[in-house]
């Protein structure tokens, strides 16, 4: 009798018990928000997921915060390797340069989960890494609170040419001026022929286009523009490779082209309203490495670069 009144006990006692345990994870039910990736959480070090990918395109619309970092601002890529940073801040032979990694432009050193990256000309900026996807992170500025966003590639599968089309404004201000050389023997007779010179500047710089009549071959410190205005650079629908440019004349109307690029220093300008193909080769060379080249350009670069090949890409 007194083994089955136990027997009894302990199992009202175990009723009683499990009762309670159900009850505290019901009402202890909290939610927990998803947090991002980091590195420590995949056994992998810094070091490792930054080499993970040769190349990181800078998605620079998803830049946060009110200070620019000069040398990610203007880079359309940058890289890490073996304590060297590499960034392509020109479309001019960007998949050539440094074998696609670009150039040269400073050093890395890497702490935990943060790099320090000391650049030849803007200096040294401290950042907390933090990954958010496979081939996504987020370079934060410990000090100005800013954040980049950095999409990994390998080279051989990375879209230079989307980058460059996308971007073809900047490519146009990357020669000092463009000198015509070449117009056709068909097409009717207009006013453009006599143009022999376009200069593009960076948007937001007032007139940001200048024509001239000088002849060819002068020196470009002695170019006299005649015209000025501002240009507009559209896609062309289903064809990412051509473009069309309109140059707004200041009190002169527009003239309207459809524009293609022949290779690295050559364009062609077709004018549909005469039906003349003119072609202009790029002269004075910018290399966007140094700060005070980049000055102007580099605050406009985030209202116009463009990231949606990352989706075709990937």
């Amino acid at each position: 009798m007194k083994t089955i009144k136990l027997f009894s006990i302990i199992f009202l006692t175990s009723l009683i018990l499990t009762s309670c345990v159900e009850e505290v994870i019901i009402e202890e039910d909290v939610y927990i928000e998803p947090q991002p990736f980091v590195n420590s959480n995949t056994g992998m070090s810094l070091g490792t997921l930054l080499n993970m990918y040769e190349i990181w395109y800078v998605d620079i619309e998803r830049t946060q915060g009110n200070v620019e970092i000069p040398f990610l601002q203007k880079a359309f890529t940058v890289s890490f390797k073996n304590g060297t940073f590499f960034a392509n801040n020109n479309l001019v032979g960007m998949g050539n340069n440094g074998n696609g990694f670009g150039l040269d432009v400073g050093i890395y050193d890497l702490f935990r989960k943060e790099v320090d990256i000391t650049h030849d000309i803007d200096g040294k900026y401290t950042f907390q890494v933090t990954q958010f996807s496979n081939n996504e992170i987020q370079l934060y500025d410990i000090h100005s609170q800013t954040s980049y966003y950095l999409i990994g590639h390998q080279r051989n599968n990375f879209d230079y040419d989307r980058v460059f089309y996308d971007n073809i404004h900047y490519f146009l201000q990357e020669y000092k001026t463009w000198e015509k050389v070449f117009t056709s023997e068909y097409g009717v007779l207009n006013e453009f022929d006599n143009e022999n010179y376009l200069k593009f500047s960076y948007h937001g710089s007032g007139e940001n286009f200048k024509s001239s009549q000088d002849a060819f071959g002068t020196p470009i410190q002695n170019i006299f523009y005649d015209y000025t205005g501002h240009y507009e650079i559209r896609n062309v629908i289903n064809t990412f490779d051509k473009k069309t440019l309109t140059l707004d004349y200041d009190y002169l109307g527009n003239e309207f082209f459809e524009l293609s690029v022949i290779n690295d220093n050559t364009i062609e300008l077709f004018h549909p309203a005469s039906k003349t193909v003119y072609q202009f080769i790029g002269r004075g060379y910018i290399q966007f490495k140094s700060s005070e080249n980049e000055k102007a350009t580099q605050s406009n670069k985030k209202r116009f670069k463009k990231a949606d090949f990352i989706k075709l890409s990937k």
